[in-house]
């Protein structure tokens, strides 16, 4: 068995992405490539985004800390500490509203 802390994970990773001219950092708790199940701590400062990207999967956006926005086309959802959204299985980005860390986990398709 292993046990992660992701308060203390998205502590570390915002630190990294303020850091980063990129103004985000990842770094992924379990899973990978080689499973189908993958959760990821991404960290973006405020203002950054995730430009539209495909769902690989099933996937959830766990809000750890600060606010995001989830847009697919038309539609968007804002996220707060505390929120789950669930991906849409279309083309979707992600902006940091302010400072933000979230768990990403996605089941990818078999």
């Amino acid at each position: 068995m292993q046990k992660s802390s992701l308060t203390a994970l998205s502590r570390q990773q915002l630190e990294l992405a303020r850091a980063a001219s990129s103004g985000r950092s990842s770094s992924t708790v379990y899973g990978g490539h080689e499973h189908q199940l993958r959760q990821t701590v991404i960290a973006l400062t405020a203002g950054q985004m995730l430009g539209e990207h495909e769902n690989p999967g099933e996937a959830t956006v766990h809000v750890l800390h600060g606010r995001v926005r989830l847009g697919a086309g038309e539609a968007s959802w804002d996220g707060s500490p505390g929120d789950l959204l669930i991906v849409p299985d279309c083309r979707h980005t992600l902006e940091a509203l302010e400072d933000a860390a979230v768990l990403l986990t996605v089941a990818k398709h078999a």
